[in-house]
């Protein structure tokens, strides 16, 4: 057992969760129950109240273009402000597809007006003329992440966000410059569904760990796992993505 205890924050979890996104919340929620961390998992909605400093780690998933209206107006409000505050503080946060979009400046769809962001991303969206569907595998400093990825959204890094990883399966963020996700202090966006958390365990650990530092002090360790069936999981995972290159 440990001291420690971890609030996570999972937004527009009715309408943001396709693609097996809930399963990174249940990893992240399990991680912790192993290791005797105390986790506490609150939904947030539109409408529903939220206080900047509550947070330890937040996710949100992708979503449709209609689904992503009612987010994107939601956001201009109180709850944008809030994780506005806690990002600058550096509070922890996984955002993928339709939520990663929304984290930079807007979403532009075929069908609707620019569907404003909240800007902690340096980056813009456009819907393209395709969809980009497949298996990915990405290079990141946290080793090489497999998911999968379906959308239409072409997104393109600013000077202030720096990729998330580079792609050596798929698309990624645009299908031109190799770039996948997008990394500003503690937050995370990317466009792996699949869900992304339970077939890369050590990153699931990464944001947890993350999240502990912040909060308790760099002391914070993280106890280890007996990960023989999930790294063997992600090693299957990753063979299967490199077969449709």
């Amino acid at each position: 057992m440990t001291n420690y205890s971890l609030r996570i924050t999972w937004l527009y979890p009715r309408l943001m969760n396709i693609y097996g996104d809930r399963g990174n919340v249940r990893t992240l929620e399990q991680r912790c129950q192993w290791r005797g961390i105390d986790v506490a998992v609150v939904r947030v909605g539109p409408g529903d109240d939220l206080m900047a400093g509550d947070t330890d780690l937040y996710f949100f998933g992708g979503g449709q273009d209609r689904e992503q209206i009612t987010v994107a107006a939601d956001l201009q409000g109180p709850t944008g402000d809030a994780i506005k505050r806690d990002m600058a503080d550096d509070a922890v946060a996984l955002t993928v597809c339709g939520g990663y979009q929304l984290f930079g400046h807007y979403y532009r769809p075929y069908a609707t007006e620019d569907l404003p962001g909240i800007g902690v991303f340096d980056a813009w969206s456009d819907a393209g003329p395709d969809r980009f569907i497949g298996n990915v595998l990405s290079e990141t400093e946290w080793g090489t992440l497999v998911g999968f990825e379906n959308h239409s959204g072409r997104t393109f890094l600013g000077a202030g966000t720096r990729p998330f990883g580079r792609v050596v399966v798929g698309h990624g963020n645009n299908g031109q410059d190799g770039t996948e996700g997008a990394l500003t202090r503690n937050a995370f966006g990317c466009y792996l569904h699949g869900s992304l958390l339970p077939k890369n365990p050590a990153f699931a650990d990464h944001l947890i760990g993350l999240a502990l530092r912040r909060k308790y002090g760099g002391d914070a360790t993280l106890p280890s796992l007996d990960d023989t069936l999930e790294g063997a999981a992600h090693t299957a995972a990753a063979a299967r993505a490199k077969q449709t290159r």
